[in-house]
């Protein structure tokens, strides 16, 4: 295996497992909000509200994966 192939296979190792918690996380709260909507639907907009800034932190792990498989890449 050559050092262009190992590139590759880090850059691609780095972003599936940089990205499986953030889907997982995102997947748990976005249920968990809309159970917690459903049970008190007056509660909305501070579940919606605290659901959003919970999303933008799981997906900024995410795309430090990615710019970290980027380096990888390119560096």
């Amino acid at each position: 295996m050559d050092a262009e192939a190992t590139k590759y296979l880090g850059a691609a190792i780095s972003i599936a497992v940089g990205a499986i918690g953030p889907g997982i996380g995102i997947g748990l709260l976005a249920g968990k909000a809309m159970e917690a909507i459903g049970r008190n639907p007056e509660a909305t907009g501070p579940v919606q509200q605290n659901m959003i800034l919970g999303l933008a932190f799981a997906e900024a792990i995410a795309i430090y994966a990615l710019v970290i498989a980027i380096i990888i890449l390119f560096v």
